[in-house]
């Protein structure tokens, strides 16, 4: 999990921040693609939201090759659903 700068989101008729991101790979078929479940939670641990993202082509190269694959698959995803760790 990641500390991320708050993001509000429409949970249940409320707007409430969004300060942890966590993502976790489902598929890597250790070739050319891997499949991330992402989840965005507030402080207290409500998750306010969740989705896949696939990682291909020169991104899957570079996370593949990464000696800090982690780190590089945390931050891919972060530009891909647009929030800022920190």
């Amino acid at each position: 999990m990641k500390q991320i700068q708050p993001v509000s989101i429409w949970y249940n008729g409320s707007i409430i921040a969004a300060t942890i991101y966590n993502m976790v790979s489902i598929s890597d078929n250790l070739t050319d693609s891997a499949t991330f479940y992402y989840q965005l939670y507030s402080s207290d641990n409500l998750q306010l939201a969740a989705g896949n993202l696939t990682m291909s082509g020169t991104d899957y190269n570079t996370y593949s090759s990464s000696p800090n694959s982690n780190d590089y698959a945390y931050s891919w995803g972060a530009t891909q659903i647009n929030i800022t760790l920190i």
